[in-house]
Order: C-alpha cells, then sequence, then structure tokens
C-alpha cells in the first residue's frame, strides 16, 4: 500500500468523522423533542461511529511507529487490533442497544405526538451527510481497488481502515432508511410499534455489519503478512518480513 492509500485512508476517517458528530448531535436532539426510539438508536449508532472513527485514527498513528529490538516487525498489527475493537463497540453500543431498545418500545409503543416534523427533516438532513461520507469512502476506495469487485476489495484488503469506513457508512446509509421507513410509518398510522420495529431492523443490521468486521478483521490478524506500507513502518527488511509467520 502506498502514499496515495494512506492518504485515502486519514482522508476517509476524518471526513466520516466529523459527518459523524454533526449527525449525532442532530438525531440526539431530536429524540429529546420526540421521544423516538428509531432517532434514539439513531443517535447511539453516530456515537459508536465517531468512536470508531476516533479508535482508526489512533490504530493507524500507533501502528506508523518504527519497529525495535522488542518488536522487531514494527507495530503494524495493532491496525488491526483497533479495527477489531470497532467491530465490537459497533456490536454492543450499535446493535445490542438498539435490539434492547427495539424491544422496549414494542411492548409499550407510544406515537410520535410532538415536533412530527423534526425526526423527518433530521433524517433527510443526515441521509444527505451520510450520503458525502460514503461517496467520499467509495472515491478513495476507487484509487486502490484496481479493478477488483467491492466485496473482494473488502476481503482482500490488507488495510483494514478502508474497509471498515465503508462497511459503517454504507451500514449508516442504510440504517437512515430503516428509521425514517419506521418513523413515517409511525407518524402516518398513529401507531408506535413501527418506530419499534424500524429500531429493530436498525440493530439487525449494526449486528450483521459487526459480525462481517470481526471475522475479516480476525482473519487478517491470524492469517496475514504485517502490512509492509507507508502507514505501518518498519525497519525489518522485505525479505526478512516476507517470512514471518504468525
Amino acid at each position: 500500500m502506498g502514499a496515495d492509500e494512506c492518504r485515502g485512508e486519514y482522508a476517509g476517517r476524518r471526513h466520516g468523522a466529523r459527518a459523524n458528530l454533526g449527525i449525532a448531535v442532530t438525531k440526539v436532539v431530536a429524540f429529546a423533542l420526540t421521544g423516538s426510539s428509531s432517532m434514539l438508536a439513531e443517535g447511539i449508532h453516530s456515537v459508536a461511529d465517531s468512536s470508531n472513527q476516533a479508535l482508526l485514527l489512533v490504530g493507524g498513528k500507533r501502528a506508523q511507529r518504527r519497529a525495535t529490538a522488542e518488536h522487531p516487525f514494527g507495530y503494524g498489527r495493532e491496525r488491526y487490533i483497533y479495527a477489531f475493537i470497532v467491530a465490537i463497540v459497533l456490536f454492543t453500543l450499535g446493535g445490542l442497544f438498539a435490539l434492547y431498545e427495539a424491544w422496549h418500545k414494542i411492548r409499550d409503543p407510544h406515537p410520535i405526538t410532538e415536533w412530527e416534523w423534526v425526526p423527518v427533516a433530521v433524517l433527510l438532513v443526515a441521509i444527505v451527510l451520510e450520503g458525502s461520507a460514503l461517496r467520499t469512502a467509495v472515491k478513495e476506495a476507487d484509487r486502490t481497488r484496481g479493478g477488483a469487485g467491492w466485496v473482494r476489495f473488502v476481503r482482500r484488503s490488507k488495510a483494514p481502515e478502508l474497509p471498515v469506513i465503508l462497511l459503517e457508512d454504507t451500514g449508516a446509509l442504510v440504517g437512515l432508511v430503516f428509521a425514517l421507513a419506521g418513523v413515517g410509518l409511525t407518524l402516518a398510522t398513529g401507531d408506535g410499534v413501527w418506530d419499534g420495529v424500524g429500531t429493530g431492523a436498525i440493530g439487525l443490521l449494526l449486528t450483521v455489519i459487526a459480525v462481517l468486521l470481526a471475522t475479516e478483521v480476525k482473519s487478517l490478524l491470524v492469517g496475514s503478512r504485517p502490512p509492509r506500507s507507508t502507514c505501518a513502518r518498519s525497519s525489518v527488511p522485505s525479505s526478512r518480513a516476507t517470512t514471518w509467520t504468525p
């Protein structure tokens, strides 16, 4: 992986972090005004995404440390450790919380009776912001994936950051559509169960994405060589690094 891919990773993470922070604030405000469980689930999801962007930045910076006598193969694998933590955060803070909130809302449904237009407006704005973040990630990935398909790129990439961002941003965009559907049906029918159903769909989506991320990062941790790149510098000669096995 060259310098262009490194710049792509950091650009994607910075843009994603800014978008997620703005989205999180608007969703939390919408939840406070309406009590919508879909908005609460999406707000927590955005907080989790912001935390994940920070974790990826920390992992990328720590992976740049040069090799030492104690760590002759460098610190490149720290990127995978932090990417695995991202999957755990997404699963617990995003997926499981949304599923719990969905269960609670379906058991005790209530319609949205105040500030009805707020969640719709917030979700539409969030879709625009998240779409912009996903577009940036796709552009950066296009620089490095060559002719590979998206599934192959995610599964074969030795740098975890861009695939993580792509999956997270895609999941965020689909989750917003689920939330909009749940809120819209609640407003149209006056039945708060639809809000809970939308929240449950968000929880299932985030859980599936978290499991996929964990599976792919695990394969990198246990089955790949340390990345030879400018993002994870090592003073070990490449001929030595190619013979290294976990």
